[in-house]
């Protein structure tokens, strides 16, 4: 008879099938055949983010960014909390390849019974025990299948996270010296400013200018102080947040301010209109204040931008590997519709003492071949299914929406990598120009043909101009990231 049991379980093994479809490639986008803000061909997305990305922040040679980006992936929680998911995942990889292997317990007992109407006795068991489900539809390897496109998933959704946080650090970082630079430059002409209120006190006491010209001397001086301590607080934030991304209490941390800084001196500003010792011509304060942001590198985008660049972006991996997830679902849910099978079997060991209870006489075995099926569910299964298969369709339409909004990430930063290097050179011409008006206007102003209403005017023209050129050069810097990021983590030349 045991013989008989498990030839009719072999035939059934033998017999069976994987039910359900079957995951092949990644489903299909309507993707564009050139990158309309670049050169180069697009490829179908298909996921390789097992590519080495390399520290592609080390593009931009600052020293102080590359030891930052080097402890966010040590201390982030947020990168910890993913690796943790990572690590589940492959856990449930591990239960799931446990389930096709028979379960094996072991049991041992003792019992001591008695009456009033009967003698107490004893009594002793020792079992072993072992049951195995046969996969004969395919249900417990698409388990296996589904969790293990999880953990696949699970590592993209990794790689994204670090990439997300070391973009987000840069991003911070490149703010943080912007604001280095603009205090730099703001503190310069605050300096400025408190020398052309002493120039002005002085023509005012001498009866050459108005009490109104002093008033609007110390009008700008006290803006741009005011403006000096909101600077301050925007640093100290983006200190905190680069804190936080470290790993570290924000108390605990501090970024030393950029000390090589080249800013653009003030213009002249002295009574008899003689140039100041040690002084810049106006004509440099707009090279000088290009230069003067911090001095990182603005990597420039190869001419021909690999479009399969894009397959290494780990959301692109993520939301392929959770479609092959979901279509295992859906063949998980049609098993429901087939019977299930279980093969049993025991050996246990009783006796009334325990000198006897590993005897001959004393063992007892069992086989069992159980057949289970559902009759009538009342369309459970057919929900089931259906629910599988719209699980599905989300999850396509989820991918289809990721390559996409990757196509836009790229233009977007291709077209801003262009764009903002075409305004430097304009910008570095309007702040040359307004450097010259500045400096002719006060000169006029000293010789007694304008108020001082105009002096103010071009002062300020001239400090945005320089504070234009500032920004322009940290917007470069964080579009260089995030295109970065756009390409899934840097661009390898071929």
């Amino acid at each position: 008879m045991p013989y008989r049991v498990a030839a009719l379980t072999l035939a059934l093994i033998l017999a069976g099938c994987a039910v359900g479809p079957n995951y092949d490639k990644p489903p299909s986008v309507d993707t564009p055949v050139a990158f309309k803000e670049g050169q180069g061909a697009w490829v179908p997305a298909v996921p390789a983010d097992t590519l080495e990305r390399g520290p592609w922040w080390q593009l931009f040679n600052d020293p102080v960014l590359n030891d930052l980006a080097s402890r966010v992936e040590v201390s982030n929680q947020n990168i910890a909390a993913a690796v943790a998911a990572y690590a589940q995942a492959r856990a449930l990889v591990a239960e799931q390849r446990a389930s096709l292997l028979p379960t094996v317990t072991l049991g041992a007992g003792a019992d001591r019974s008695g009456g009033r109407s009967r003698a107490e006795s004893n009594s002793y068991q020792v079992s072993l025990g072992a049951s195995w489900e046969p996969d004969l539809f395919g249900r417990l390897r698409r388990g296996i299948t589904s969790a293990t496109a999880g953990e696949q998933a699970s590592a993209a959704d990794l790689a994204a996270a670090k990439l997300a946080v070391q973009g987000e650090l840069a991003v911070n970082y490149f703010n943080l010296r912007q604001q280095d630079a603009q205090r730099a430059l703001l503190a310069q002409t605050i300096t400025g400013y408190q020398r052309g209120l002493q120039i002005t006190n002085n023509r005012y006491t001498a009866g050459i200018v108005a009490r109104t010209d002093v008033l609007q001397a110390e009008t700008q001086l006290t803006n741009a102080q005011a403006e000096q301590l909101g600077l301050e607080r925007q640093r100290a934030q983006l200190e905190h947040a680069i804190a936080v991304l470290v790993g570290q209490a924000p108390g605990n941390f501090a970024l030393a301010p950029q000390v090589n800084v080249v800013l653009p001196a003030p213009v002249n500003m002295s009574v008899n209109a003689q140039p100041v010792p040690g002084a810049r011509p106006a004509a440099s304060a707009a090279a000088a204040a290009s230069a003067g942001i911090a001095q990182a590198t603005v990597p420039d985008v190869p001419i021909e931008v690999p479009s399969t660049l894009l397959q290494r972006r780990p959301d692109i991996a993520s939301a392929e590997r959770r479609v092959a997830q979901a279509n295992e679902q859906i063949g998980i849910a049609q098993t429901a519709y087939y019977p299930s099978f279980s093969l049993s079997g025991s050996a246990g060991l009783g006796a009334a003492r325990i000198g006897d209870l590993f005897s001959a006489s004393s063992l007892v075995w069992g086989l069992g071949l159980s057949l289970g099926q559902t009759l009538f569910s009342g369309g459970a299964r057919a929900a089931q299914v259906e629910g599988a298969r719209a699980g599905f369709d989300q999850a396509v339409a989820n991918y289809r929406q990721t390559v996409l909004a990757a196509f836009q990430q790229v233009e977007d930063q291709l077209v801003a990598s262009r764009i903002l290097a075409q305004q430097l050179t304009l910008r570095q011409q309007a702040s040359r120009a307004a450097d010259q008006v500045e400096q002719q206007v006060l000169n006029r102003y000293q010789a007694g043909q304008v108020s001082f209403t105009e002096v103010i005017n071009a002062q300020a023209t001239a400090q945005s101009a320089r504070r234009n050129l500032i920004q322009l050069q940290s917007d470069r810097q964080v579009a260089a990231v995030t295109l970065i990021q756009a390409l899934g983590g840097g661009w390898r030349a071929n």
